[in-house]
């Protein structure tokens, strides 16, 4: 059945039920990644669209969820799905319109849902303005990016030895100017602004302005941790695939200057009423790096790479998790946990051990205090999917790399909403009338959302579950502290107040003598038949107890 037919009932639960709270709502909010060309297709041309996601939203306030982060849809050529922008106050129209964007924020609002929005305010595309301004010569646009002359007889290497995240050098020649380069840390059609330039300054302010005017309740900050560069851009002085996901300490990544920026931003945001709030995509060395982005005066959050980057493994999960909580405490800003987003492996496939892996790191992940991120079909189960014809791919990185990596499109297929993939659900599973932009494996049908609801035993409804307890109970997202307690080799086991979690990331079975209580929930089946005061905790399980 088409889920969002339910809309009208869902609608009128969800506004008695989740009207947002304006009491620093972010320190313990859900907030759930929509990819918006692989969410739900509105207009049947296979590509997920505005339209789509608007319809789609009932699902997302039946799951639980607080607020929706979309991944840009503004005007683009699509070098790079999208974080090519070429105007930051127009709508692809792959995506639709501005009347879309705003319909879509209205109806979010209406169901309780706060909305996020990417901003890339490192690179723009080099279709715009500014950039084709600055090929065809005008200074002033020139000084908005990082023009450089290159070294040796007639300036024929790059500027210095820096690589492009996406593979090769991060410079490429200037069209028509010979020995003349610009920078680009991603792809060349990513050319990087220079934040030096206070035009540059002044114009994303303008920006942030234009759509919390439309709004929006917060924004996402792509690579906000590379927008100022070491003075004079000096060699890196090694050699080796630079690595986004890396902690290497870089002359382009993580320098002090962008923290006067974002205290600028957060000027912004305070200006408007609601608690608009940012948060920052900053990959850093250290959690003590990270919690620079979030002090007082600058953004709200920041994404927790090192818990996403941390395997599963109970030593190095607790020593990661208390480095987050220590880190970010010490500056007063709520802890963020993540497992998956477009640019991973989905931690289905990533963690190994399957599906009993992944539903037992989602309950872990889900009962630490702080906030949350869930990227869509994270609650279906979904599996990365590795089998995709290099025909099909689009992952810029995958066609710099020569195929070696390029991983992320495995983690953007399509969701999948009805079981089957005919005529009456659509030719794809329910995403859209027509088809899908990337190839949905055989047996998708099986984990959409038609086919795990109302199943006790689906992951969907765990997450349904996890959600509402979350909610209900006041020990968890920004509530009681995290106190570990005892136990055997392989299991984290803590309570916040009455609420005890324990997991197993073993994959045999453990006993355990925690004075657990009453159980709320487990990602898999319990052992019923331990002795008096003992639970036995399955491998690759996590289970929730609140103390009597």
């Amino acid at each position: 059945m088409d889920q969002h037919n339910n809309a009208p009932a869902l609608e009128t639960a969800a506004r008695a039920e989740r009207a947002p709270a304006a009491s620093r709502w972010w320190r313990d909010a859900v907030i759930y990644q929509i990819y918006p060309r692989s969410f739900a297709d509105g207009d049947g041309d296979g590509m997920g669209d505005l339209v789509g996601a608007r319809r789609r939203l009932p699902h997302l306030a039946r799951l639980g969820v607080d607020a929706v982060w979309l991944s840009p849809f503004y005007a683009s050529p699509q070098a790079d799905a999208g974080y090519d922008v070429a105007d930051y106050r127009s709508i692809d129209p792959m995506f639709g319109t501005l009347r879309d964007a705003e319909a879509l924020i209205e109806e979010a609002h209406a169901l309780g849902l706060r909305v996020i929005i990417d901003v890339v305010p490192n690179h723009s595309s080099d279709r715009h303005e500014w950039f084709r301004r600055a090929l065809a010569g005008d200074p002033a646009a020139r000084r908005r990016y990082h023009f450089a002359s290159g070294k040796g007889p007639g300036g024929h290497e790059p500027p210095n030895d820096w690589e492009s995240v996406f593979g090769g050098p991060a410079w490429s020649p200037v069209p028509g100017d010979p020995g003349e380069w610009y920078l680009h840390l991603f792809a060349p059609e990513q050319p990087d602004f220079n934040w030096e330039n206070p035009a540059v300054r002044d114009e994303f302010r303008s920006v942030l302005r234009f759509w919390l005017d439309k709004g929006v309740d917060g924004f996402r900050i792509d690579v906000a941790h590379g927008l100022v560069k070491a003075a004079g851009l000096p060699d890196m002085g090694s050699s080796g695939q630079l690595r986004l996901l890396g902690t290497a300490e870089l002359p382009f990544f993580d320098q002090d200057g962008v923290h006067e920026i974002y205290r600028s931003w957060r000027a912004v945001l305070d200006e408007y009423p609601g608690e608009r709030v940012g948060v920052a995509e900053a990959w850093t060395p250290t959690a003590e790096r990270t919690a620079l982005y979030v002090r007082e005066d600058e953004l709200h959050q920041a994404f927790n790479f090192h818990y996403l980057s941390t395997g599963w493994d109970a030593e190095a999960l607790r020593t990661v998790i208390d480095a987050s909580l220590t880190s970010l405490g010490a500056v007063g800003a709520p802890a963020t946990w993540v497992l998956s987003n477009h640019d991973v492996v989905r931690h289905r496939t990533r963690l190994g051990g399957g599906h009993a892996r992944a539903r037992a790191a989602s309950l872990l992940m889900l009962a630490l205090p702080g906030s949350a991120y869930v990227y869509q079909g994270e609650e279906l189960g979904l599996p990365e999917v590795t089998e995709l014809p290099d025909g099909a791919r689009q992952d810029p990185s995958f066609f710099r790399a020569n195929g070696q990596d390029g991983l992320r499109d495995g983690c953007r297929v399509p969701l999948p909403w009805n079981e089957e993939k005919d005529a009456a659900a659509g030719s794809s599973y329910g995403f859209g009338s027509g088809g899908s932009w990337l190839p949905q494996p055989p047996g998708w049908g099986a984990l959409s959302v038609a086919a795990q609801t109302g199943d006790p035993g689906s992951t969907l409804e765990l997450y349904r579950t996890a959600l509402r307890l979350r909610r209900e109970r006041p020990e968890l997202g920004d509530g009681d502290p995290l106190e570990w307690l005892p136990a055997p080799r392989g299991v984290l086991a803590f309570r916040r107040g009455a609420f005890v979690c324990a997991a197993n990331t073993r994959t045999k079975p453990v006993r355990l003598d925690l004075a657990t209580g009453e159980l709320l929930l487990a990602s898999g089946s319990l052992d019923t038949g331990a002795a008096p005061g003992e639970t036995v905790l399955p491998g690759d399980t996590t289970a929730w107890w609140v103390r009597g």
